[in-house]
């Protein structure tokens, strides 16, 4: 079949894709820039096309002699995110039908007990678009799953950084609440087995693992899986769902727009009311994972480097266009720009390897404090801070997140091009370069650019302009002293 996946840059979409394609469907994926899926390792057998859910006149192309559309976008950590998912969904139900389209899969939220009436924002919205989908003229299947527990997701991205940095830990009550996981290879079991289901098939299913935990015993389960002590959870009444979400920004990577929501989503219990998609799909001979199982497969893929996608891949919408770090001086505006050129006693491909490893725990080679006290304050105004990291110690992929950055280019032992996702009065890149420079000898050239927005933006550049000489400087000295000669 031909499939189309929309959030294929997304943490499901990313690993959905490259299993469809296992199966021997075709598939085309629907993004707003298809360099954002240049580098993935299985981008040579999909198709890409550009184009946008909230622009219907872009669709028309995606969905052109398409068998099944998956639906896996979502507008979760952005302003309006519910005026945004309703508007996407109305748009891709039409686009469908228009096209013929013979199934859509939709991967969703848990429906709480009482409606939306009670439901979070978050889970609202979710069942929203759900909704959307099923009243339209295309056969739909709903996939209804609660925390998914797999290696980069940010439910257990929340669930792994709690449990190991806070050995004790005052808690809201909501952490009693029951909740059933369910394993992200589970989930792409069924997101694939849906591909092939009988056209009557045209409702939502509730999908979990087979144990129903509270999210304390959860963090019990992980502290035991990876060999830590058990932890002491004391929960309390006062801490409200704001109030826990800017502690799970400050503890862990998920930052407060995106923790906000997935905490007002755990003050609901989240249990499976039925498993009726098993006469579809059953189960597989083993049965479904076990949440300790799933805790120690993703702890593996962390270990091993062997994360496929994280949560931080997907981004939001693209700012409006602006001139670029590469325009020519004629594009309009102020840029200022800080450059710093050094030679390097190794060849390009020594220092490129170097480059290519900055951020995450090789760090950026300059004045730790001060990096670390930048991420602090980013994560202190709702920013995404220093601790996202990055998916590979090694080897980067256009689009992905690094630390407060987001990888915009990528050109092997070249140039790597980083766009700053920190909260800042304008747009920010960093650029760093490998350049030959004869008899095994290389140039590191280091560019900061910065587009200031209004007065806070020059204000804000010449506040931070006495310390470029120490970060900027101290990175591009100890960038070049770390290329290995040999």
């Amino acid at each position: 079949m031909r499939c189309l996946v929309t959030g294929a840059t997304g943490y499901i979409g990313g690993r959905l894709a490259p299993r469809l394609i296992a199966e021997g469907h075709q598939v085309r994926c629907l993004a707003r820039k298809a360099g954002r899926l240049r580098d993935v390792p299985w981008a040579a057998r999909a198709e890409v096309t550009e184009g946008d859910l909230r622009k219907p006149e872009t669709l028309a192309a995606a969905f052109a002699d398409v068998d099944v559309a998956y639906y896996l976008v979502h507008s979760l950590g952005q302003g309006d995110f519910e005026a945004a998912d309703r508007e996407a969904a109305t748009n891709f139900a039409a686009a469908a039908a228009a096209a013929g389209v013979r199934r859509i899969v939709y991967l969703g939220g848990p429906e709480p007990a009482g409606g939306d009436s009670v439901s979070s924002p978050h889970l609202r919205s979710r069942a929203e678009v759900a909704r959307i989908l099923l009243a339209g003229d295309v056969p739909t299947v709903v996939l209804r799953a609660a925390v998914i527990i797999g290696s980069g997701s940010a439910s257990f991205e929340m669930l792994r950084y709690l449990t190991e940095r806070l050995p004790a830990m005052i808690t809201p009550r909501w952490v009693r609440n029951r909740i059933q996981p369910i394993a992200v290879r589970d989930v792409l079991r069924y997101l694939v087995g849906c591909a092939t289901l009988p056209p009557e098939v045209d409702r939502a299913f509730d999908i979990g693992g087979p144990d129903v935990l509270t999210f304390r015993e959860m963090m019990q389960r992980y502290a035991q899986v990876a060999g830590l002590r058990r932890r002491i959870i004391v929960p309390v009444r006062p801490l409200t769902p704001s109030l826990s979400s800017h502690w799970v920004g400050l503890i862990t990577p998920v930052p407060n727009a995106i923790a906000r929501p997935l905490v007002e989503s755990l003050i609901h219990e989240a249990v499976t009311h039925e498993h009726d998609i098993a006469r579809w799909l059953p189960d597989p001979p083993g049965g479904l994972t076990g949440f300790d199982d799933a805790v120690a497969l993703a702890l593996t893929k962390v270990r091993d480097a062997e994360v496929e996608t994280r949560w931080s891949n997907a981004s939001g919408p693209d700012a409006p266009a602006e001139p670029l770090p590469s325009d020519p001086d004629w594009s309009g505006g102020t840029v200022y720009t800080d450059v710093r050129e050094r030679e390097v006693d190794a060849p390009p491909g020594a220092l490129w390897r170097v480059i290519e490893g900055v951020g995450g725990e090789h760090g950026w080679y300059s004045f730790p404090l001060a990096w670390s006290v930048r991420g602090w304050l980013d994560r202190l105004v709702g920013g995404v801070g220093l601790r996202r990291g990055r998916r590979d110690p090694h080897h980067l992929q256009v689009g992905e997140a690094l630390d407060f950055w987001r990888v915009e280019e990528i050109v092997p032992g070249e140039l790597l091009r980083l766009r700053a996702e920190m909260r800042l009065p304008g747009r920010a890149w960093l650029e760093l370069r490998a350049e030959p420079a004869g008899a095994g000898r290389s140039r590191y050239v280091q560019r900061a650019v910065f587009l200031p927005r209004g007065l806070p933006g020059h204000l804000y550049w010449h506040s931070v302009a006495p310390f470029h000489a120490v970060i900027f400087g101290g990175m591009a000295r100890n960038i070049a002293n770390h290329a290995p000669t040999r």
